[in-house]
């Protein structure tokens, strides 16, 4: 189900701005406008370029205005009347390109998954009679048949606690002749002493 909504938000990283020149010689007044115009741009788009309508957006005086902006405009650019962002603009569209890219993605392999299930085969199903058949849902129907013979025990393989413990019952055997051999040595030992 897709949401149709613009990005919440745009990543920035504090040390690339902190590194630039530009912007370690702004007032706090010019960063605090710089910041404030960026993100009206990102929720907005645009800016009104007129000074006295600039400074009515962002709730700031019109002699803020034309103090500060000759440090900032700089990031922007303007035209038709409008401020916006080139930098914002770029990272909106980078964000669409990948959320068209995960929709046709996934067009894609729902395609494939429909196509699937709508032609009622499985990879493993060939037609062949020793191969399992499946149901609409996907899943086989029969378990192959082994044209092997098995010589003993079981199929499933034994996790590691069982493996020990079926490798000391093997153990335990191979002592139980042991074990008769040395209880018949002695005793014919304790017979000659």
């Amino acid at each position: 189900m897709s949401q149709n909504r613009e990005a919440p938000a745009y990543q920035e990283y504090a040390a690339a701005w902190m590194a630039r020149i530009p912007y370690r010689t702004m007032s706090m007044q010019e960063r605090g406008l710089l910041w404030s115009m960026r993100n009206e741009c990102w929720v907005n788009l645009r800016l009104p370029a007129r000074h006295d309508l600039l400074a009515k957006v962002l709730g700031v005086t019109e002699q803020l205005i034309d103090d500060s902006l000759p440090a900032v405009i700089a990031y922007f650019k303007e035209a038709d009347g409008a401020i916006f962002c080139p930098e914002l603009e770029d990272y909106r569209k980078y964000l669409e390109e990948i959320r068209e890219a995960k929709v046709t993605g996934g067009k894609r392999g729902a395609a494939i998954t429909n196509g699937k299930k709508k032609n009622g085969k499985n990879l493993t199903d060939k037609g062949d009679s020793a191969n399992p058949t499946t149901d609409p849902s996907g899943m086989p129907t029969t378990k192959p048949q082994l044209s092997r013979q098995v010589k003993s025990g079981s199929l499933v393989k034994l996790s590691q606690v069982q493996t020990s413990q079926t490798q000391s019952l093997e153990k335990e055997e191979s002592h139980d002749a042991w074990l008769t051999e040395y209880e018949a040595a002695s005793n014919q030992g304790s017979a000659i002493v």
